[in-house]
């Protein structure tokens, strides 16, 4: 668990281009934001 403040641990996903994005490319340049959409655009 992070707490506030805390540096989120790194970490690598699939993007929606199929290449993947791993979280320290962005350390100290961009904010990024993490949302997950569970069953979306799944008809489920």
């Amino acid at each position: 668990m992070v707490d506030v403040g805390q540096q989120a641990p790194d970490f690598t996903l699939p993007a929606q281009d199929g290449s993947t994005v791993t979280l320290s490319q962005y350390r100290g340049q961009k904010n990024v934001v993490l949302s997950v959409h569970i069953f979306s655009f799944t008809g489920g």
